[in-house]
């Protein structure tokens, strides 16, 4: 073969090469940056379940499958674990979905808890479990979710328990998770669930003024999910949808006040001092407490874009399909985000 033909050849070669090469680089970078989809759902979390029109348009439009309900507290005040904040008969045809029970266990209600008093605790939260489907027409579900912060101390009963409501419900189990006890999970331990749900909100203590936004601060989710792919239970995350007000005393102490906006501050009764920082003007009750003059006040929310880095660092880390369920289920926040934000 004639040396130039060969050439000419090997160019054509190269060139075929080079636009293989080329055309995969462009698939893999559209792909990077496609959005990621995820199976949505929500927590509902009062005492009294109803819903708005707005809410219910809200959970067919994002085609949710699940809706996570709050049946009860569980708590240890007088000695021994009671019941409390059960959730009031509700009308379940609200809206066509699956309903999964959810149950808030205080750490404290596990200290000291003998075994014989694990086991009556798991078998009495199943019985009542069963109780509140059957008043309000609820077929059983295949799962029931644990909600507690766990701590070294109190690991060996929650675990126990968790174990023992299995074994009751014959049911699916499954957790939340702190960001703390994924990063953390050779010291806090592994619970015996079926799945676990991280809890992607109130990253940080309200009462410290370094950080940007104790309901989702990125930069704690960054660093505390860094090695979130050894972890070796199946995760879905938990991503909030609310906003609250942390007020401070003239001595530094904090309470919240929950779902307080930026807009609700718009008034003579405050002074605007920086970003989302108000000062009391005067004395006045605001939603229910009593705010002496010269209280700070500092509003913090949940944006749409808070949102999309929050997932964005979720999907770097997360190569596995997961489920996203909000926290909550609540028209005047659901008024903040677009559909396709929360998709």
């Amino acid at each position: 073969m004639p040396s130039r033909i060969r050439s000419v050849l090997l160019c054509k070669r190269c060139q075929t090469g080079y636009h293989v090469l080329l055309l995969l680089a462009v698939l893999v970078c559209s792909s990077c940056g496609k959005k990621r989809e995820h199976p949505v759902s929500f927590y509902h979390w009062k005492t009294t379940f109803s819903l708005t029109p707005a809410e219910q348009a809200c959970f067919r439009e994002l085609g949710c499958k699940k809706l996570y309900l709050r049946f009860f507290d569980v708590d240890n005040e007088s000695g021994r674990p009671l019941p409390q904040a059960i959730i009031q008969p509700f009308d379940a045809s609200l809206i066509a979905t699956e309903y999964i029970p959810v149950v808030f266990v205080t750490n404290r209600t596990l200290r000291g808890l003998s075994k014989e008093e694990i086991r009556k605790l798991a078998e009495q939260t199943d019985g009542l479990i069963t109780e509140i489907e059957e008043k309000n027409g609820l077929p059983p579900g295949k799962e029931i979710q644990i909600d507690c912060d766990w701590t070294e101390s109190t690991r060996e009963n929650y675990f126990r328990f968790l174990t023992l409501l299995r074994e009751n419900s014959g049911r699916d189990i499954t957790c939340t998770l702190r960001l703390h006890q994924i990063k953390f999970y050779q010291k806090t331990g592994i619970p015996p669930v079926s799945k676990g749900y991280l809890m992607c909100y109130a990253t940080s203590d309200p009462s410290e003024n370094t950080t940007p936004n104790s309901i989702l601060d990125i930069g704690l989710l960054k660093d505390y999910t860094s090695g979130i792919r050894q972890y070796p239970l199946d995760l879905d995350v938990a991503l909030p949808l609310y906003s609250w007000a942390v007020v401070t005393n003239h001595l530094g102490k904090i309470r919240l006040i929950n779902g307080v906006t930026e807009q609700d501050m718009d008034t003579p009764d405050f002074i605007h001092l920086s970003a989302n920082r108000y000062e009391a003007a005067t004395d006045l009750f605001f939603r229910g407490l009593y705010i002496n003059r010269g209280f700070t006040i500092r509003v913090e929310s949940i944006s749409p874009e808070l949102l999309r880095q929050a997932r964005s660092c979720l999907d770097a880390r997360i190569k596995k399909e997961y489920g996203i369920v909000y926290y909550h289920l609540d028209e005047p926040f659901l008024n903040t985000f677009p559909i396709e934000a929360l998709r």
